[in-house]
């Protein structure tokens, strides 16, 4: 369905429609794609499929021909990737609106790499983080003028990736790279989950929760890596690149949860205090061992038990923070999460310390009384959430 949101706009402020009948409009739509279901969910499987199919046969067209062209015929065909997909979407915009979208989604796809060929077939010096940029002003170019939802999505994933990018090229082989990194993912996973949980529209949001809850695992498990380091040379961030890490990780995020209120304000700060906090409740030790004629010095570091404390906590407020908001997907995240922080726990500090029968017995019970107890708890707070969306959808 095409978004109808402009022309609802539109038809208001001119007084062909007055509020409450463009409200009625947008709940009739909203209902709609449930009751079409049959023919919806196969032409978008038609679309996803079709799209990866095409855009590995013009991969593989590519990679096959490439050593036989020249540097010319080179960037013609780079730019030919990028072209044409745009280039034949326009057409289809009027009839084939989907098909459409999918065809200006792979000419934005393809515009990464073809930037990246772009670079190799000139042997420019490598800055990658600043091709990604390059990569999302083309996506954020793309959603400012089609207005589609897979334009926006691109964009959405494409500046913080480059962000991340940026900040783990400038940190290098400093100490604590990898957790500033965990940091930013962290925090942007939680802006994601909690700005874009009511929007209406659904693959942006679908696709946004789920590469948000794969950024914050991957951003907590960064974070839990500790400030390893490998040889006495190295040394932690400077204060330049540490000043601007937290710039973007907790100014830019809290001045964007600014314009959404208190409901995206609080789980963002509250994001912001768990990585900070996370990354210093470890423990360390050290190993040195010398190898012809060379020292080497290696000092480890892991969780401890605040850690996993901290971890179940902010498990714990996601969940008491989608009750709140009235958001299903907040609540089983957080009760995923404080899950996997219960059996991580007990395999890693209690699986190893006692015996092996009575550790996998315990795992078992585990498992069925704590899984049980833990389902009846998500069943409850659901429908708590489910009770606070109807009672705000009413007023």
């Amino acid at each position: 369905m095409f978004n109808i949101e402009p022309q609802l706009n539109r038809w208001v402020e001119g007084g062909v429609l007055d509020a409450e009948a463009a409200a009625r409009i947008r709940a009739f739509e909203a209902k709609s794609p449930a009751q079409s279901g049959g023919v919806r969910w196969q032409s978008l499987i038609a679309l996803i499929l079709g799209a990866i199919l095409l855009a590995c046969g013009v991969a593989l067209f590519v990679s096959a021909h490439w050593d036989q062209l020249s540097p010319g015929a080179r960037l013609t065909l780079v730019f030919a990737m990028v072209a044409v997909f745009h280039l034949a979407a326009g057409p289809a915009k009027e009839y084939y609106p989907r098909t459409s979208t999918t065809l200006h989604a792979l000419g934005t796809l393809a515009m990464g790499p073809a930037i990246a060929l772009v670079g190799q077939i000139f042997h420019l010096s490598s800055h990658w983080p600043s091709a990604v940029l390059l990569w999302a002003i083309g996506a954020l170019a793309g959603w400012l003028l089609l207005s589609d939802e897979a334009q926006q999505t691109l964009a959405l994933l494409l500046v913080p990736a480059w962000l991340a990018c940026e900040l783990a090229e400038t940190g290098g082989d400093h100490i604590g790279t990898p957790i500033y990194v965990g940091r930013l993912l962290v925090v942007c996973a939680i802006l994601y989950l909690t700005c874009f949980d009511n929007s209406r529209r659904r693959f942006v949001h679908g696709v946004l929760a789920a590469a948000a809850i794969i950024t914050a695992v991957a951003g907590t498990a960064l974070m839990l890596t500790g400030w390893e380091s490998y040889t006495w040379s190295q040394t932690f961030l400077p204060f330049g690149t540490r000043f601007w890490a937290w710039a973007v990780i907790a100014a830019l995020p809290l001045v964007v949860a600014l314009f959404h209120g208190h409901k995206v304000m609080l789980p963002v700060a509250a994001a912001i205090v768990y990585a900070t906090v996370l990354p210093w409740c470890y423990r360390t030790w050290e190993d040195n061992w010398s190898y012809q004629n060379f020292n080497y010095h290696h000092t480890y570091t892991g969780p401890n038990l605040v850690a996993y404390l901290a971890v179940a906590a902010f498990a714990v407020f996601l969940c008491g923070w989608g009750v709140r908001l009235g958001s299903k997907l907040l609540v089983n995240f957080g009760v995923a999460a404080f899950a996997v922080t219960v059996v991580w726990f007990y395999s890693s500090s209690i699986l190893t310390a006692i015996n092996r029968s009575v550790a996998l017995i315990g795992l078992g019970v585990l498992f069925l009384v704590g899984g049980w107890a833990l389902e009846k708890l998500r069943r409850r707070m659901i429908a708590l959430a489910s009770d606070r969306q109807e009672a705000e959808v009413a007023q």
